[in-house]
C-alpha cells in the first residue's frame, strides 16, 4: 500500500505515506464549493508534475557531477468545465546552475521524460518553460 486517504468532512481529505507517515491535507477550491485552505486534489496534481521533474534532473544532475540545489519551479493549473478537469499546466523552472549547453539539453529532456509527464492525459496542455542563469 502506497497511501492512506481520509475524508474529514467538509470537502477536506487527511493523506498518509505509509512508509514514511508524512501527511498533507486537501480542500476543496473556492470555486468549487470549498474552503481553499489546502491544495486541491487537482494541485496536487499539477504540483507532482514540478516535483517529478525535478527529482529526475536532480537524480540526472547527480550522476553528472552537478547539484541543482536551490532550483526552483513555480506551477500554475489551468482547469476546464465539462467535464471539470485540469486542461494545462505550465512549469517554469528556475535554475541554480548554469551548466554548458549539453548538459542543460540532457536535464530539459530528461525532465520532459519524466514518470508523471507521461503518466498525465495526453489531452492537458503541458507548458514547460526553463530559465538558466546568465
Amino acid at each position: 500500500m502506497t497511501s492512506r486517504v481520509i475524508y474529514e468532512g467538509n470537502l477536506r481529505t487527511s493523506c498518509e505515506h505509509i512508509r514514511s507517515g508524512n501527511t498533507f491535507v486537501t480542500d476543496a477550491p473556492v470555486d468549487n464549493n470549498g474552503r481553499g485552505e489546502a491544495f486541491s486534489p487537482t494541485d496536487t496534481v499539477a504540483t507532482a508534475l514540478a516535483s517529478c521533474m525535478l527529482t529526475v534532473m536532480g537524480i540526472k544532475a547527480r550522476e553528472m557531477g552537478a547539484d541543482l540545489t536551490g532550483t526552483q519551479a513555480e506551477v500554475t493549473k489551468t482547469m476546464s468545465a465539462g467535464p471539470r478537469r485540469i486542461s494545462g499546466i505550465k512549469v517554469v523552472i528556475d535554475f541554480s546552475i548554469d551548466p554548458d549547453d549539453k548538459t542543460k539539453k540532457i536535464l530539459e529532456h530528461t525532465a520532459r521524460t519524466c514518470p508523471v509527464h507521461y503518466s498525465l492525459h495526453p489531452d492537458i496542455e503541458k507548458e514547460i518553460v526553463f530559465h538558466w542563469p546568465g
